[in-house]
């Protein structure tokens, strides 16, 4: 049986949704182009793909993408309003009445979308891979995005076949 490989990776900052997609004629090529319709997630993308190709890289140089179905985690670590802190003396003791989760927006599947994007050809081939992902938005200073992508096994269905493939990989390994 191979080893399963992951990565992780951190990006610090305020996450930002990549939103919905736009599409538009592109004349000039005679094709048609999608883009994000939020221009201010590049610089967030672009945090991220550095991240990834940080957390890709080892000393023997950059890793290949990983390959099979991927277990994603992220979770976005949002900062917390003044509301949730007292005032006066106390403005810095967060209030034991504070949510641990942010509930408002943007929403958790947009902000994964963006770092799904900013990922592609990088710690993956294409976020189609992506066939188990956890999503968390808890408030957390600093602000940030914890990242981990893991290689999973691809299962069969029929447990018979598991077993002789099992089998198989014994006998080969």
């Amino acid at each position: 049986m191979s080893t399963m490989q992951s990565v992780r990776f951190t990006v610090h900052g305020i996450p930002r949704p990549a939103g919905s997609k736009k599409a538009f004629y592109n004349a000039k090529l005679g094709r048609s182009m999608v883009v994000d319709a939020n221009d201010n997630s590049r610089p967030w993308k672009a945090l991220v793909s550095d991240a990834a190709i940080q957390a890709m890289t080892d000393a023997n140089g950059y890793l290949p993408p990983l390959t099979g179905p991927l277990l994603v985690e992220i979770t976005f670590w949002m900062p917390r309003p003044k509301s949730h802190f007292g005032t006066g003396k106390r403005a810095e003791v967060l209030k034991p009445s504070a949510p641990r989760f942010h509930t408002s927006a943007p929403d958790a599947l947009k902000l994964a979308r963006g770092v799904e994007d900013a990922m592609q050809g990088i710690c993956y081939l294409n976020d189609s891979q992506i066939a188990v992902e956890i999503l968390q938005k808890p408030y957390g200073s600093p602000a940030r995005c914890e990242v981990r992508v893991v290689q999973i096994e691809q299962a069969t269905v029929d447990p018979e076949h598991r077993e002789s493939q099992q089998q198989l990989g014994e006998v080969r390994g």
